[in-house]
């Protein structure tokens, strides 16, 4: 144990001296295990809601062994974490302080962060430089200082780091990117994006009675009370408020599917219907991003709306040949031919897409006015995913630190939605159309 410790001790020296020569270094991919079979020692910081979520997942994963969690809600979130996975098997600790964690537990690979926002730089950061492969939640950072340490961390101590936009290892937008878009260009010229996701009014975060934590302890970890801490996605030096908790899943997507980052975005928004103590970011926000393709630019707009759920939350890539409608929810998912597009039979011979659910829309249609179109029936995809929607990058990240794959969402992937994201803010508040420059998004 003391060796370990020293080891610590000595490797932060070290890299604390020879830090800005490590910082451009290149990122590299370095297996943490010799034998894929033998299971992986993970701990997890943060054991909310969104910590739950993980554990879920990790529970249907082989070969991972809990050994630690974290949470300074060590009356409820803590405990309750801690007794579901002893139920499970895994022998193991709880702990309040994530640096007693690192100093008492000498047999991690990795961790799992799924702390508040303002947590994940000091976290993921420390987790690296005490010898521990990383996967955070998005967004990594609520400050592009903080996502930018992360990234520099990783580099600097050639640890790997996931990103936890999950939707990179999901199977339907694996195969629309690589599949649909990429091998058989079945939208043709994208020229626009839809995307939203609206959520019904919710009361805020409230907790059992006579479970609240400390003050002093919350004032230790950055929370001014107990409110606070319940719903701190809700205060601007806490989190980003909607168009970060829940926009970034969706606009990382635009950029990946794209193969660009945008270079300009407006937004409009505010707190108009939340008290505004308490819901100091925007309830709803409408978002238009610029990017410029090989084919062209692309206008993308994005809503986030908290007072009413209608149609939930999709992605809609629009081209002259075909849409694609894409969600986590796997029964929106659907690809729509233009009429004057080719025939797409091919594709469906190559199990790209399925046959369309419906070959006869015209005969069922009646046409009221000349301006109308015939709406163009549905094809599926050939895919069937069931399992819970984080466990697919879990695997990923898993699979990268025993050496059998590389990460769908390294930092610098993180880093550049957090650098799109995060400007949507400004750019509300400018209440004018905000540039990007290239430079922006590399580190």
């Amino acid at each position: 144990m003391a060796e370990k410790n020293l080891d610590r001790r000595e490797f932060i020296k070290v890299s604390s001296a020879l830090g800005a020569g490590l910082v451009l270094a290149p990122y590299i991919i370095t297996p943490a295990k010799t034998d894929k079979n033998k299971p992986l020692n993970i701990a997890l910081i943060g054991c909310g809601a969104q910590g739950q979520a993980l554990i879920n997942a990790c529970l249907k994963i082989p070969n991972i062994k809990f050994k630690a969690v974290c949470d300074i809600w060590e009356s409820y979130n803590q405990q309750r974490v801690f007794r579901l996975l002893e139920k499970y098997g895994h022998k193991l600790r709880a702990y309040v302080d994530f640096e007693d964690m690192l100093n008492k537990e000498n047999v991690l690979d990795a961790v799992l962060i799924a702390s508040p926002d303002f947590w994940h730089e000091q976290h993921a950061v420390k987790c690296m430089e005490a010898g521990l492969h990383v996967y955070c939640e998005k967004e990594m950072s609520n400050t592009l200082e903080g996502a930018r340490k992360i990234v520099q961390a990783a580099r600097r101590t050639k640890k790997l780091c996931q990103i936890g936009h999950q939707r990179r290892s999901n199977p339907y937008y694996l195969h629309c990117f690589k599949r649909v878009i990429n091998e058989a260009g079945l939208l043709g010229k994208i020229t626009t994006i839809n995307g939203q996701w609206n959520r019904a009014v919710q009361p805020d975060n409230g907790w059992p009675e006579g479970k609240a934590i400390s003050l002093a302890t919350l004032k230790k970890y950055g929370f001014e009370n107990m409110h606070q801490h319940r719903n701190w996605r809700w205060y601007r030096n806490l989190g980003g408020g909607p168009i970060v908790d829940l926009g970034s899943h969706q606009i990382d997507i635009y950029s990946w599917f794209l193969g660009a980052n945008p270079f300009s975005v407006m937004a409009s928004g505010g707190t108009d219907y939340y008290d505004r103590n308490t819901h100091q970011w925007y309830d709803s926000v409408l978002a238009t991003f610029k990017y410029k393709t090989k084919n062209g630019v692309v206008r993308a707009f994005y809503q986030t709306i908290t007072t009413n759920s209608s149609q939930g939350y999709y992605e809609s890539f629009m081209g002259d040949s075909g849409a694609l409608t894409i969600s986590e929810s796997a029964g929106r998912v659907g690809i729509y031919k233009e009429p004057a597009a080719p025939n797409w039979d091919e594709w469906i011979k190559k199990g790209i897409i399925e046959s369309p659910i419906s070959d006869t829309p015209a005969a069922a249609t009646v046409v009221l006015d000349a301006r109308e179109t015939i709406a163009p029936p549905k094809h599926a995809l050939p895919i069937k995913f069931n399992d819970p929607y984080h466990k697919p990058h879990l695997e990923n990240f898993f699979n990268a630190v025993k050496g059998l794959e590389k990460l769908n969402c390294p930092p610098e992937i993180g880093y550049e939605t957090a650098v799109t994201v995060l400007k949507v803010n400004e750019a509300v508040q400018a209440k004018r159309e905000l540039k990007f420059n290239p430079s922006d998004f590399r580190i």
